[in-house]
């Protein structure tokens, strides 16, 4: 059974950058064909994909998102990160990581909620 656990600050000032890991279990992040990504909520709207790494280390990003987005991974740790640089009240919002195998959805973290305040 493949896990996913998002981890984080709960809370970030305003222009900082925003640093979530994803940690997984149960399958590697290496693991050929898988996709991993990052999406977020904001209250009261809908889902917004924000971008993933592939098994290979390969990025995409969202256009609206990608001047401030970042993917990093560490395969020892089987992890990977997002950055979100100088971030505003807008992007206060509940993150999830996620799995995908042909652009399928298939785990997901339970989410961790963000909210950038001063």
């Amino acid at each position: 059974q493949v896990q996913l656990q998002e981890s984080g600050p709960g809370l970030v000032k305003p222009s900082q950058t925003l640093s979530l890991t994803c940690t997984v279990s149960g399958g590697s992040i290496t693991t050929n064909g898988y996709y991993w990504n990052w999406i977020r909520q904001p209250p009261g709207k809908g889902l917004e994909w924000m971008g993933f790494m592939t098994y290979s280390g390969s990025t995409y990003y969202s256009p609206s998102l990608k001047s401030r987005t970042s993917i990093s991974r560490d395969t020892s740790k089987n992890q990977f990160t997002l950055q979100l640089s100088s971030v505003t009240p807008e992007d206060t919002a509940v993150y999830y990581c996620a799995r995908t195998l042909s652009w399928a959805y298939d785990y997901w973290g339970q989410g961790t909620q963000v909210t950038v305040s001063s």
